[in-house]
């Protein structure tokens, strides 16, 4: 049996965790300008129709009297990292699909917990006990479907599709509900008549293949209860970034390494919580027009200080010509590395300058923040602080 957590509506709970005057208000995270687009809505908000991704400006228009929020990755990263730990002391086998969901095979498990529906209370108790924070649970013996059920109650749900329960529930299921179907495949799937997985399995393998490629043969598979695809533990670190869409355009690079700096404390925030160093550093850019440019360098040596993210995201900035005003800025890290592994300093560094002595200010400042919150303390120059 394989167990999917959902955590409800997270960033906007987390708003409300943290600021108990929130509580039962339209909370939208995304940042208080008319340009961004909307992460999370509180099920308050949800009401009156707004919804991850949807514009800023038509989140204000059908919810006025909400409350926008901008978002704070770092602390959602860090109660994420306690719902992690707390899943695999269930069991070792824990995928995290995103920093609000994870897989769990519990297969074995029941000598321990106790059956499946057990373990999904024990849970969701446990979440709630050490975050403050529900969760929506599905369990089934496949993945897609684990998915589908925590989905069917929420928030604060739990949905078990036992193995006899399988072949039932597949036959009704839409298949705009399925994984994988998404606009253009719902069109084809409709216009061939076909609204179930029990309509699947009557259409035929051949004329999906024929209509939908290779996931014509994936959809029959489902339909079949067949899901190839176990949980895998193993999900790599590849990259971490933050990224902001300007209140106004501009081409002030001034302006825009304000960004810059702020990202670059995020990002570094990032990868000492995931205990990771980075050694190349890139910027996005996006214009006006919507046209969208990248570019990347090497660190002198591996890090995760956010002076040095800042100083070659910044010299990155100097180098690319703006021609065009831009609306959105960001900063990431890639080639990720354990921050344990040694690195080659350079022998004649100057003592002042040397990573070792950022990364520890990058530490004292953690824990400030984390006992202060973000407004304890903050960089000169921040756009925070200037803007």
């Amino acid at each position: 049996m394989i167990l999917h957590v959902d955590m409800d509506a997270f960033f906007a709970s987390v708003e409300k965790l943290d600021n108990p005057e929130l509580a039962d208000k339209c909370v939208i995270v995304g940042g208080v300008s008319d340009r961004g687009v909307v992460s999370a809505a509180s099920y308050e908000a949800r009401k009156f129709g707004v919804r991850s991704a949807m514009p800023m400006y038509r989140a204000r228009r059908m919810c006025p009297h909400g409350v926008f929020v901008s978002p704070r990755g770092w602390r959602y990263t860090e109660i994420s990292r306690v719902v992690m730990d707390i899943l695999r002391a269930f069991s070792p086998l824990v995928e995290p699909v995103s920093i609000d969901e994870a897989y769990v095979d519990i297969s074995g498990c029941e000598n321990l917990f106790g059956g499946p529906e057990n373990i999904g209370r024990q849970v969701k108790e446990k979440i709630r006990v050490r975050t403050g924070l529900s969760c929506s649970v599905g369990i089934a013996p496949v993945k897609f479907l684990a998915k589908i059920a925590s989905d069917m109650d929420k928030p604060d749900g739990l949905v078990v599709i036992s193995p006899e329960q399988v072949s039932d529930f597949l036959e009704d299921l839409p298949v705009s509900r399925v994984p994988g179907v998404g606009r253009v495949s719902g069109e084809v799937l409709s216009r061939l008549g076909i609204q179930t997985l029990g309509d699947v399995k009557k259409y035929g393998e051949a004329g999906l293949i024929r209509h939908l490629g290779k996931f014509g043969t994936r959809l029959v598979e489902l339909a079949r209860g067949i899901d190839r695809s176990g949980v895998k533990p193993v999900r790599p670190v590849k990259s971490v970034s933050s990224e902001k869409t300007l209140t106004e355009n501009t081409r002030d690079k001034v302006y825009l390494k304000k960004y810059l700096l702020e990202q670059a404390e995020d990002v570094g925030r990032q990868l000492r919580g995931k205990k990771l160093r980075a050694k190349t550093v890139f910027i996005k850019i996006k214009h006006s027009d919507f046209t969208q440019a990248t570019r990347q360098a090497p660190l002198p040596h591996p890090s995760h200080s956010a002076e040095f993210l800042y100083r070659a995201a910044a010299d990155l900035l100097d180098a690319y010509s703006l021609d065009r005003p831009v609306r959105l800025v960001g900063l990431g890290a890639t080639e990720l590395i354990d921050a344990q592994t040694p690195v080659q300093q350079e022998l004649f560094r100057d003592p002042s300058d040397a990573p070792g002595k950022w990364e520890k200010i990058d530490t004292a400042l953690d824990a400030i923040r984390k006992k202060f919150g973000t407004g304890g303390i903050r960089r000169a120059g921040s756009k925070k602080e200037n803007g």
